[in-house]
């Protein structure tokens, strides 16, 4: 069994924010495998798919991005899922708009989110990290995070949050390096239209 959360903050006045970029990962998961509706179950919205022989649980946390350790160990816990076996999408300031890097473990960079699930968890879950470029001054960090993703790009967003569901299996498998040089390949074409921010 593998738990995927998506990071993200609730409520419509977030949900295109580049900070949400995890839950529109999940969301695209979850259309993508025909899950049933998200109900709500440990201070989150959950639901599961069948992925690769695997029972997968989604999970997006309700408790706003800086708490959603609480929702992601209540689950954890509840299925007894080990750390190797959480799957955590979250945006990445210090990647380019597109790019997707996938990690065990490491620092979280000032990452709320990341910090929260750490506490919670440990720190040897698996990171999908999804670039969203960084408005190249750190005074501009927090409001560029909660603003919502420029029109132009849209079209990368929603083709790399596809691309990310249709190799999905590939983390089910436990093969991240096949998922993330395949995500990269497919992105290739929408690369030059991908302005920063």
């Amino acid at each position: 069994m593998l738990l995927f959360v998506g990071l993200g903050n609730m409520g419509k006045s977030f949900a295109a924010h580049r900070h949400n970029a995890g839950f529109m990962v999940l969301d695209a998961i979850a259309r993508m495998y025909k899950a049933p509706d998200f109900r709500s179950r440990f201070q989150a919205l959950v639901s599961e798919i069948g992925l690769e022989g695997e029972r997968v649980i989604l999970l997006k946390p309700q408790t706003y991005m800086n708490e959603s350790g609480r929702a992601a160990g209540e689950a954890a816990r509840f299925y007894k899922i080990e750390p190797a076996q959480i799957v955590v999408f979250h945006d990445e300031l210090d990647l380019p708009p597109s790019a997707v890097r996938v990690k065990t473990g490491g620092g979280n960079a000032g990452h709320n989110g990341l910090k929260s699930l750490t506490s919670h968890l440990g720190n040897d879950y698996r990171r999908v990290r999804i670039g969203i470029g960084h408005p190249g001054d750190k005074a501009l960090v927090h409001n560029y995070v909660l603003g919502d993703f420029a029109k132009a790009d849209t079209a990368w967003v929603d083709t790399l949050c596809v691309t990310i569901a249709a190799n999905a299996g590939l983390l089910a498998k436990g093969d991240d390096g096949a998922f993330q040089r395949k995500v990269a390949r497919d992105m290739e074409p929408n690369s030059s239209e991908s302005p920063p921010g």
